[in-house]
């Protein structure tokens, strides 16, 4: 795990940089670029009015498929932090590192989460994640570094560790350190905002826990249209039933669609979801041949547009439960 004396000696060095190109850059704000949405968002919300951020993959994106594009480039090679997933969620981005010569801080939003792996069953015992030990889980974090080919391809975790608000709190806090350390004129102001942050994150988390909890025991099966919400499940004892497996650019096999066909009309699986970043063909199938009802779309890797109804990290946890928790209890 990166100290904070690392980070600050990182921020000494931009400063030096800052200092002999100028005094006017001085006053600019701090140059953060973001791998994704919901990365962007929580950047804006502890960063504030001191930050500028941009976002590789915007909102609807596909992260798991994205193409990087010249600006992408552009836009890092003057960046001074790039926050990312990690636990591989990125391939592309470290050709695109390399590309654009980023010279700033890397931060690893993910680091501290404990991580599941993608064969480790859904349902079970519910904990939250932010109270183990970590030590497994950082030898993992980096290593998107050396995808040498740039296409995406998983690792042994599942990377959508953001699904848990326990763990968008770990999130929150590894932020809220990088930009104080790369910031520290303005240290206080993100402590302040990220506290504040946090302290909605953990009220909406305690509040998910209680309502899902309150479900029946065999009223909380869902099936979704990618792997994205192993997390959510674990956190607040759903469990999801993905037809395509670990990433968006797997095609389910026939063999596949109709075991979840099955499953479904044994089970009788009420709720079937889309996602906003997913193909819908498979999941039409399976609702047309199981008459199961779709209960609406979930935001899983990617926030809505600023009309959408997801479009911050909060906004998007409080839709996808709303939506679910209508479904499975039949309102």
């Amino acid at each position: 795990m990166l100290s904070r004396r690392m980070f600050v000696g990182a921020a000494s060095a931009l400063a030096l940089t800052v200092s002999l190109t100028g005094g006017a850059v001085a006053q600019d704000k701090l140059d953060v670029v973001a791998s994704f949405s919901i990365l962007g968002d929580m950047v804006h919300q502890i960063g504030g009015d001191a930050v500028s951020v941009t976002t590789l993959v915007g909102p609807n994106g596909d992260a798991h498929v994205y193409e990087p594009t010249p600006a992408d480039a552009k836009a890092l090679s003057r960046a001074d932090v790039l926050v990312v997933n990690g636990l591989d969620f990125e391939g592309w981005l470290p050709r695109l590192v390399e590309a654009s010569e980023f010279s700033g801080t890397k931060v690893t939003a993910s680091k501290g989460v404990d991580p599941l792996t993608w064969a480790e069953p859904e349902e079970g015992h519910d904990h939250d994640h932010d109270e183990h030990d970590h030590d497994h889980a950082d030898h993992d974090h980096d290593h998107e570094e050396h995808a040498e080919d740039g296409h995406h391809h998983h690792g042994d975790y599942d990377p959508h560790a953001w699904q848990s608000l326990g763990n968008g709190v770990i999130y929150a806090n590894n932020i809220a350190q990088a930009l104080a350390a790369a910031d520290p004129a303005h240290a206080d102001s993100y402590e302040q905002r990220a506290e504040a942050y946090v302290g909605q994150l953990e009220v909406l988390n305690a509040k998910l826990k209680k309502e899902f909890g309150a479900l029946p025991e065999g009223h909380r099966k869902v099936v979704t249209s990618h792997d994205a919400f192993q997390y959510f499940g674990k956190a607040y004892g759903v469990e999801f039933i993905a037809p395509e497996g670990i990433s968006t650019e797997a095609e389910p096999s026939a063999a596949d669609i109709a075991a979840i066909i099955d499953q479904i009309r044994d089970e009788q699986i009420a709720a079937v979801f889309v996602e906003n970043i997913s193909d819908n063909r498979v999941i039409e199938q399976i609702t047309r041949e199981t008459g199961a009802k779709v209960g609406g779309e979930l935001y899983s890797d990617a926030l809505s547009g600023p009309d959408g109804p997801a479009p911050t990290y909060v906004d998007m946890f409080d839709y996808n439960s709303k939506q679910l928790l209508g479904a499975l209890s039949g309102s």
